[in-house]
């Protein structure tokens, strides 16, 4: 009877890690990451002090620590290289896929990355600078430049040949598809490896070849990629320059990958982590930094909320029933306004709206903003009514959600909108720009209106 491979408990595995580095014990290393999942690879060096992991990659050959790279976050890869030399990191970077390499590189600090491409060899630092120039969120910043090709007239059997020759390199590369290229290295078709296998040995690779592929250019946004993928179910694309030359491929899971981690990005930065991602293994003083950086931004909005609730002092202290409906109408008209930004956020993403349309969200959203606002008013007035046995006060705190209402509604869908026209990103301003607007608004409101309707009140 088969007995099953026990599973090693995570604490075990990182237990025999740091025994594995005190002892320098390469071997030991390697047996324990390669015995982790995949997803717990990362997390066993997120668990490593900053001195472990120095040393873990001090001892590990290049080729032990582009494996493990391999299978962390770029952002963690960025912290391990830049606490290594120069000279050590690119010994490890000119491990690393074409993609890989741009990606890690480009979570550096600039001179960093300089630092580390000047020692590169001059063809590997060419290729990787032209990778890391590509827009993020496009083809070009994802593709990668392993890939098989074989000239148009070349036979079956000269490309058996050149396979079996090169039979290590290939297997790397994972091929299932090589690409056929005429003299000028334009793509002229795709080549399916099974297809060699029931062709004739003097056919060409002309004559097998599937032709006239579905290509994307550099450009090609994410979205874009993913529309490609879902429509006709490819596994990788090839990515052609304005000469139809191939320039790299880009694959499937490459492309769901940079759509989560953008998604991500924009939670960060609507939580005020300014779009940088932060794990609690980072040193202690550059994650109270990054987010003392937002904080401090947020004292001066509250106090230009706070200052209207000091104007009305006087109306405050003479209706103490307001105070309770102020965070009401703050938190609810909050609600409604982060709905506008997202659904306005989402629609950027995806090219359905653009800021020209300023007119166009206006109208739809006042509208929608004016009948939930009504509803919200009615519910909460009513309440309040019914509570302090006062119509009056009823209609003050229920016209102040109304009004308020719409107003974050409005300003919810539309400044992602105007911060677009003006080359900000959406994401890291809408979020305290629209808590400031409505907290103001919100307590002008109330306020406001119970001070025209002071005598009655009280």
């Amino acid at each position: 009877m088969d007995s099953e491979t026990p599973t090693i408990h995570f604490d075990e595995l990182l237990e025999r890690l740091l025994d594995a580095i005190e002892r320098s014990d390469v071997g030991k290393c390697m047996e324990v990451l390669r015995a982790a999942d995949v997803e717990d690879t990362a997390k066993l060096v997120d668990r490593l002090s900053a001195d472990k992991r120095t040393k873990l990659f001090e001892i590990l050959t290049p080729e032990q620590s582009a494996e493990v790279l391999e299978h962390v976050y770029y952002f963690q890869g960025a912290d391990i290289i830049e606490e290594l030399e120069p000279d050590a990191a690119a010994q490890i970077v000119t491990q690393l896929d074409s993609d890989d390499r741009a990606d890690l590189l480009n979570e550096l600090k600039d001179n960093d990355s300089e630092a580390i491409l000047d020692e590169l060899e001059d063809d590997v630092a060419e290729e990787t600078r032209r990778f890391m120039a590509y827009e993020e969120g496009t083809a070009g910043s994802l593709m990668y430049s392993e890939f098989v090709s074989f000239h148009m007239r070349m036979t079956v059997e000269e490309i058996l040949n050149d396979i079996q020759s090169k039979r290590d390199k290939y297997i790397e590369y994972g091929v299932q598809y090589a690409y056929v290229l005429s003299a000028r290295k334009e793509l002229k078709g795709v080549l399916p490896v099974r297809n060699l296998l029931f062709a004739k040995r003097d056919q060409t690779a002309a004559d097998i070849m599937i032709p006239n592929p579905t290509t994307v250019s550099a450009g090609t946004t994410v979205l874009e990629l993913e529309n490609l993928f879902e429509q006709y179910n490819f596994l990788g694309l090839p990515v052609v320059d304005a000469k139809h030359r191939l320039i790299g491929i880009v694959d499937r899971e490459a492309s769901t990958e940079a759509l989560q981690e953008a998604a991500t990005e924009d939670l960060l930065k609507f939580q005020g982590l300014m779009g940088k991602e932060e794990l609690r293994s980072m040193p202690l003083a550059l994650r109270s930094r990054r987010r003392l950086s937002w904080l401090s931004i947020n004292i001066v909005l509250n106090l230009i909320s706070a200052s209207v609730i000091a104007f009305h002092q006087d109306t405050l202290e003479a209706v103490i029933a307001l105070a309770v409906f102020l965070p009401i109408i703050s938190d609810m008209s909050g609600c409604s306004g982060n709905q506008a930004v997202a659904v306005s956020m989402r629609e950027l993403s995806l090219d359905l709206i653009s800021p020209k349309e300023f007119g166009r969200v206006f109208v739809k959203e006042s509208t929608l903003g004016m009948i939930n606002g009504a509803c919200l008013g009615l519910l909460i007035g009513t309440l309040a009514w019914i509570w302090k046995g006062n119509a009056i006060l009823g209609l003050v705190v229920g016209g102040a959600l109304a009004l308020n209402t719409t107003i974050a509604v409005c300003v919810g869908g539309l400044v992602p909108l105007l911060l677009k026209a003006f080359k900000q990103d959406p994401a890291l301003a809408s979020g305290p720009i629209l808590t400031t607007v409505t907290d103001m608004c919100g307590f002008l409101l109330i306020l406001g209106l119970a001070s025209m309707c002071l005598p009655y009140l009280v």
